[in-house]
C-alpha cells in the first residue's frame, strides 16, 4: 500500500467536508420544507384572525356610538366623536408605553463579546480571547 502524500489527504478532506457539508445543507432543506409549509399556512390563519378582529373591532366601536346615540339621548355625532377620542386616548397611551419600552433595548453585550472571543481564538490570539471572555462575564 503506498503511502498518500500530506497535499493529497488535505484535498481528500477538503472534498469530503465540502460533500458533508453539501449533505447537511440538504438534509435542513428537507426538513424545513414541511416546517415552512406549516408556518405559511399558521401565518395566513394568523393574518385571517387579525383581519377578522379588525372588521369586529369596527362594528364594535360603531355599536358602543350607536349605544350612547341610544342609551344616553346624545346626538349622534357627540357619540361617534367621544367613542374616537377614547380610542385616540389608549392609542396614544400604548404608543407612549412602547416607545418607552424599545427605548430600553440595549445591544447583546455579551454575545457581540464572546464571538469577538471566538475570532481571537480562531486567529490563535490567546490575550484577546481572555480580555473578551472577562468583558463578557464568561470567563471559565
Amino acid at each position: 500500500m503506498t503511502e498518500r502524500t500530506v497535499g493529497q489527504l488535505v484535498v481528500d478532506a477538503s472534498r469530503e467536508l465540502s460533500e458533508l457539508v453539501r449533505h447537511e445543507i440538504a438534509l435542513a432543506k428537507a426538513e424545513l420544507a414541511d416546517d415552512a409549509k406549516q408556518a405559511g399556512l399558521g401565518a395566513g390563519l394568523f393574518g385571517g384572525a387579525g383581519f377578522l378582529g379588525a372588521v369586529a373591532f369596527v362594528l364594535l366601536t360603531v355599536a358602543a356610538a350607536y349605544g350612547l346615540h341610544e342609551g344616553a339621548g346624545w346626538p349622534l355625532w357627540l357619540s361617534f366623536l367621544v367613542v374616537a377620542v377614547v380610542l385616540l386616548v389608549l392609542a396614544a397611551a400604548m404608543a407612549l408605553v412602547g416607545r418607552q419600552r424599545v427605548s430600553r433595548v440595549t445591544p447583546p453585550k455579551r454575545t457581540i463579546a464572546t464571538t469577538k472571543a471566538t475570532v481571537a481564538a480562531a486567529k490563535g490570539d490567546a490575550s484577546t480571547v481572555l480580555r473578551e471572555q472577562t468583558a463578557a462575564g464568561t470567563r471559565p
